[in-house]
């Protein structure tokens, strides 16, 4: 009886800890919206992206921001508008702006004081330079909700994309 109790014990905690150890991220709450921004150049990149850690740049084409920037008919950027930024390692990294819990594209995360990213609506708020857009706080927290990811990857010619994963 004893052995039983002990085999069921150890069962037990193995199930819990399989059941933690997969808790899973939706970042793919927004609908699917094409993607697409383009430095053809080194200059362009310096200009228009960023560059060191903990840096970042808005993109929604709809509002023409960021002011100036040479937007082209192939030119997209997602549902809510790009947020464009840096590791704190300096690594390129690029999130959908729109907030997965309110999936409205005019309802977008900014950074706030404490430079996380926080949605003005339900003030869930994310990290986005060393968390890859999971959720810290709020409704999308307690949901598992975190940012849509988009990749920064160099393109066939040598310019640098942001496009879907």
């Amino acid at each position: 009886m004893k052995k039983i109790q002990v085999i069921a014990s150890t069962v037990a905690v193995a199930l819990a800890a399989a059941t933690a150890s997969c808790h899973h991220i939706d970042n793919k709450r927004l609908p699917a919206s094409a993607v697409n921004i383009v430095f053809w150049t080194q200059a362009d990149w310096v200009t228009w992206g960023v560059s060191g850690a903990a840096q970042y740049r808005y993109f929604v084409r709809q509002t023409g921001v960021p002011q100036g920037y040479p937007y082209t008919v192939s030119t997209y950027t997602g549902f809510g508008g790009v947020l464009l930024c840096t590791s704190y390692a300096g690594e390129p990294l690029a999130y959908d702006l729109a907030c997965p819990v309110e999936c409205n594209s005019s309802v977008r995360v900014a950074f706030n004081a404490d430079m996380v990213a926080e949605c003005p609506k339900c003030h869930s708020t994310y990290d986005v330079f060393s968390l890859m857009g999971n959720a810290l706080s709020g409704p999308a927290a307690r949901d598992g909700y975190g940012l849509q990811v988009y990749r920064v990857a160099p393109g066939p010619k040598g310019e640098f994309m942001v496009v879907m994963p």
